[in-house]
Order: C-alpha cells, then structure tokens, then sequence
C-alpha cells in the first residue's frame, strides 16, 4: 500500500463511504425513515461495522489501474461483506432467519451466532486484502501506450 497514488486512496475512501451506508442503513446503525429494527444493536456492532467498511474500502483500492484484467479470486471479499450484514443487523428483523425460526428461534439461536459471523466475515475481508496485495506488484502489466 505504499506505493498507491492518489487515485488507489480516492477509490478507498470512496468505497468505504460506500459500505457505511450500505451496510449502515438497512441494519439501522445509522438511523434513518425507511428501515426499522426491533432490538437495539450490541455494542460490538459498531466496531465491526467500521472494520467491514474500511477492509471493504481498501479491498476495493486494489482492483484501481488493473486496466481491464479479468479478476479471479474476488469471492472471499464478497464473502466477507455478505457474512458481516447479518451478523451486525437485527436478529429478529431478518428477512431469512424470522422464517426459519421465528422471533424466539432467531433470539434463541442466531443471535448467538452473530459475533461468530462477524469474525467470519472480517477474516474473509482480511484474507482477500492481503491476497490482493501480496499479488499486486508480482506481474505488474506493461505500461499502456498513448
């Protein structure tokens, strides 16, 4: 990361803004008019909110200046984000678990879960990022012409 330019910065902070309010709004860590939850968030919410937003945002800066490369290996950053949503959000307002287990199933059995999903999806950001960046200056691409 410390050869990153200006740009590789831009996208980071623009991609972590990004996943504030996309993982912030609908699990209401941001308060807001259009979603609702039902039991207030844990206290360890919000710190795995900021991390997820912040290695989503430097996951994001890595793919700057790859000048059209097809990606591969892009499922552990992807995976990260999807496990961090539910484990921050409201157990019991969760469109999938409610279903399955109801209101005291969610309470009982997926609320236990949630800070083990939260490490999960953390982990998974971490390991994609330093993935990302180890690989980065192994086959650097040719300058472009014009």
């Amino acid at each position: 990361m410390l050869a990153w330019t200006y740009r590789h910065w831009a996208v980071a902070a623009a991609a972590t803004l990004g996943a504030l309010v996309l993982l912030g709004v609908p699990t209401v860590l941001v308060p807001n008019g259009f979603f609702t939850r039902e039991i207030e968030p844990t206290w360890w919410s919000y710190p795995v909110w900021g991390a997820g937003a912040v290695l989503s945002g430097l996951l994001a800066a890595t793919y700057v200046g790859r000048g059209g490369e097809r990606e591969r290996n892009t499922r552990g950053g992807l995976g990260g984000v999807v496990l961090t949503w539910p484990a921050i959000g409201c157990p019991v307002c969760n469109k999938l678990v409610l279903p399955a287990l109801g209101a005291s199933g969610a309470l009982a059995w997926f609320a236990p879960l949630q800070p083990v999903l939260a490490a999960a999806g953390l982990a998974l950001l971490a390991v994609a990022l330093r993935a990302r960046l180890r690989t980065a200056g192994s086959c650097p691409l040719p300058p472009s012409r014009g």
